[in-house]
């Protein structure tokens, strides 16, 4: 039973990894810049940096709702679908954020990985918006379950941590392999098919917590 806890709670913290970091915002296009003007380890480590960033922001998220983890409780339902709602109001903003608004040629000047990480990770801390996200993340995945050990938390922030770091790698595998056929319209496309997720999912929830 404990066995299936855990394997449960580092599937939903990976998940969540994965969607706060998915969407092509600013950090996602200077990883995908650094990728293409040096090497996919250069975006690799900006990864890194967003990922602990991402980390902070999930550790946050998690010690102010553990405060009211009991109000989590006698109000689940409505709480799945307020953050189905935010959720869904995140997917929409991603499917109409154009990411190459924010494109600019100063990021590529890094130099070393160690410099990639920590720009990195201060610029995805400077949007404390995230905050939010989690916050729709959690309360969407019941990522927050009263009597939590402290264990399984640290169980569930790796996963998170895990969950955006595979994420990076990811992109900045495929970026480096793919670097002749990325283009305006193919980042413009990869947002819109991740809002879409994000809409599909938080309209799950919606239809979970009415049923």
């Amino acid at each position: 039973m404990y066995l299936c806890n855990v394997i449960d709670i580092i599937y939903k913290g990976f998940i969540i990894g994965i969607l706060v970091s998915a969407p092509m915002g600013p950090v996602g296009l200077l990883i995908i810049q650094r990728t293409l003007n040096k090497d996919r380890w250069h975006g690799f480590f900006s990864g890194v940096g967003a990922a602990l960033s991402d980390l902070f922001y999930a550790t946050i998220t998690c010690m102010g709702m553990g405060i009211v983890v009991s109000f989590i409780e006698q109000n689940q339902n409505i709480l799945q679908m307020v953050g189905s709602i935010l959720l869904f109001v995140y997917g929409i903003y991603t499917f109409r954020t154009n990411p190459v608004k924010n494109l600019h040629k100063g990021g590529v000047k890094t130099r070393t990985h160690s410099q990639d990480t920590i720009s990195a990770f201060f610029l995805t801390l400077s949007n404390p918006l995230i905050l939010v996200i989690y916050i729709a993340l959690f309360a969407r995945f019941n990522f927050i379950v009263p009597n939590e050990k402290v264990y399984s938390m640290l169980v569930g922030l790796s996963a998170i941590f895990l969950g955006a770091l595979a994420w990076w790698y990811l992109v900045s595998y495929l970026v480096n392999h793919l670097r002749k056929i990325i283009n305006v319209s193919a980042l413009w496309m990869i947002n819109r098919i991740f809002g879409v997720i994000i809409m599909a999912l938080s309209v799950l929830g919606i239809v979970l917590a009415i049923v």
